[in-house]
């Protein structure tokens, strides 16, 4: 069975209905309704075969949950320079914010010296979802011991008015409230990120169990 019809198999027109009100700007057609646990299961039993070879080798893929399987199959590569190579090359495919949200390289947590110049091209990129998967490797990579405060810059200075990158944008700097307070407080004072997404990042922060109350009743006054 192709890597198609093993999802087909998997799918159902209820999950469809209801994935297809999560990522409106693809066609409907286009979801098989297969949830994430079926396919992750689909690239792990597939992986290191000359399928899953040919398969990475397939773009672009018609259907979503085939984009979510290549991405959950490149997020298992052992290699970091071929890991790197199989995300750039499937980068300019990714259509919807889960593709580009479900999957991080485990690769990338052990090589954060050659990961960085990376991030920050793919953050200069002018696509979407290349930018918001930059963004979203810079808040789960270093935001811990590696962290600097001008990775902070680099996010705030995004430029566009896409929604994606905005919500992004807004996710990464409420994580920087719950990891790195000190530092990225002084953005929310200052009113660095434009209007929209100041007042998503305050929202996400608050609704965080990962931020104080104390510095949730700050960021209040800060709307």
């Amino acid at each position: 069975m192709t890597v198609a019809e093993m999802l087909a198999a998997s799918g159902s027109e209820k999950y469809r209905d209801f994935q297809s009100k999560l990522v409106p700007n693809i066609p409907k057609e286009t979801i098989l309704g297969v949830k994430t646990p079926d396919m992750r299961k689909i690239a792990k039993d597939i992986r290191d075969t000359k399928e899953a070879e040919a398969f990475l080798a397939e773009l672009p893929h018609k259907y979503y949950e085939e984009n979510l399987v290549h991405f959950f199959l490149i997020a298992m590569i052992r290699d970091f320079s071929e890991c790197v190579k199989a995300v750039e090359t499937f980068l300019p495919y990714v259509n919807c914010w889960p593709v580009c949200d479900q999957s991080s390289p485990k690769v990338f947590a052990k090589n954060h010296q050659k990961l960085l110049p990376l991030i920050q091209k793919w953050i200069g990129s002018e696509h979407v979802y290349t930018v918001r998967f930059g963004i979203r490797m810079l808040m789960n990579e270093f935001l811990g011991e590696d962290f600097k405060p001008e990775y902070l810059e680099w996010v705030a200075k995004v430029p566009g008015e896409d929604y994606y990158i905005k919500m992004m944008v807004a996710w990464y700097f409420a994580t920087a409230l719950a990891k790195k307070y000190d530092e990225s407080v002084v953005y929310i004072e200052d009113h660095r990120l434009e209007p929209w997404t100041h007042k998503k990042a305050i929202q996400k922060a608050i609704e965080s169990y990962r931020v104080s109350d104390e510095h949730k009743d700050y960021l209040r006054t800060l709307r």
